[in-house]
């Protein structure tokens, strides 16, 4: 494997046929203006990026942390991101999503990830006290 990175890649199978082109985050940030438009139009009616894939949250996870709470304090549905200050008062009305679930249990975690940033956020739920802790994107 080659250890130098190129921002435009083309990427072979294993019998050596074109199956795309890789094109780093900064190079389309330069250029998508220009190739969504050529992008939309050739896939017709199922555009770019148009319809976003349902989020896959661990919603019964979390349903079933609500369901067996027996904390001394009533369920924190706030989240802030202390990366870059995104912030509800709750998660789940928020619309657009704020902060997407990403793991939750019956010990009482229940781990986020911030949509502006992508850090992860994670609730710990502890008898008498919440332990918050952000953790960076992991491409910073």
């Amino acid at each position: 494997m080659s250890e130098s990175f190129e921002p435009v890649q083309p990427l072979y199978d294993g019998n050596g046929r074109l199956l795309g082109i890789f094109i780093s985050a900064p190079i389309w940030d330069q250029v998508d203006v220009q190739v969504k438009p050529i992008l939309e139009k050739a896939l017709g009616n199922q555009g770019v990026g148009s319809d976003p894939k349902p989020l896959k949250e661990p919603m019964e996870d979390w349903q079933n942390l609500l369901h067996f709470w027996d904390f001394k304090y009533p369920v924190d549905t706030s989240v802030h991101c202390e990366h870059c200050g995104n912030s509800t008062e709750n998660w789940e009305t928020d619309d657009p999503r704020k902060f997407i679930l990403k793991a939750a249990n019956l010990g009482g975690l229940a781990a986020f990830e911030c949509c502006q940033c992508q850090a992860r956020i994670t609730k710990r739920h502890f008898k008498d006290h919440i332990a918050v802790e952000t953790d960076p994107p992991a491409d910073s």
